[in-house]
């Protein structure tokens, strides 16, 4: 099984100390009410961790064919 993803002590907008692991390779649903942290969560730390994997693992040739390809699939 892969190892989750960590987050320890995240202080962003609304969120105040918070840690949690979110598992890879699942489906994963953020709930709350509006104003609660959703969004921080998912747009602001998972994606840039997602990001920086994706930097870590490709080279800067393979990320831009990649892009160039989504890019050619939202047309």
């Amino acid at each position: 099984m892969a190892e989750p993803i960590k987050i320890r002590g995240l202080k962003q907008n609304n969120l105040k100390n918070i840690s949690l692991d979110i598992p890879k390779n699942k489906i994963v649903v953020f709930t709350g009410v509006s104003g609660s942290g959703k969004s921080s969560i998912v747009f602001d730390t998972i994606a840039a961790e997602s990001q920086r994997q994706m930097n870590e693992t490709y080279s800067a040739w393979v990320r831009g064919k990649m892009w160039m390809l989504i890019f050619r699939l939202a047309l």
